[in-house]
């Protein structure tokens, strides 16, 4: 199979989590704010690895949610999209929105004086002038 169709149903996989994973009753998925951050699957289209990360709740007891809601998600899934074979889901949680939130917050602490940005400003026209 072509690697772009693959790119393709990864793609509409991770739409199609996203709304589906609103539909899920289970509190543990429903009252946390999970977001799909990427879909995987294997050339044969029998596995996928779903990405997702969650920015409130316990990381444990979403990860038990996830796993006990896995079939009616499948099924849904198998409704939504039109393929031979409905993968076998597998969440793994992605940590990449909480790291980048973190790197956000420590960015606004930094303070620049202007002192500081003047003397940057005055470093880098000398060193044009030297060129």
């Amino acid at each position: 199979m072509a690697k772009y169709r693959r790119g393709r149903i990864n793609d509409e996989i991770q739409k199609e989590m996203a709304s589906i994973l609103r539909k899920v009753k289970d509190p543990r998925v429903s009252d946390a704010f999970i977001s799909i951050t990427a879909a995987d699957c294997t050339a044969d289209l029998k596995y996928a690895k779903i990405y997702y990360s969650a920015l409130q709740g316990d990381a444990k007891e979403i990860a038990k949610g996830l796993k006990a809601a896995t079939g009616f998600i499948r099924r849904e899934l198998a409704r939504s999209l039109n393929l031979r074979i409905t993968p076998e889901l597998t969440f793994i949680a992605d940590s990449s929105i909480s790291y980048g939130a973190h790197i956000s917050s420590i960015l606004e602490g930094l303070e620049i004086s202007e002192e500081e940005l003047e003397e940057e400003t005055q470093e880098e026209e000398t060193a044009e002038d030297h060129d």
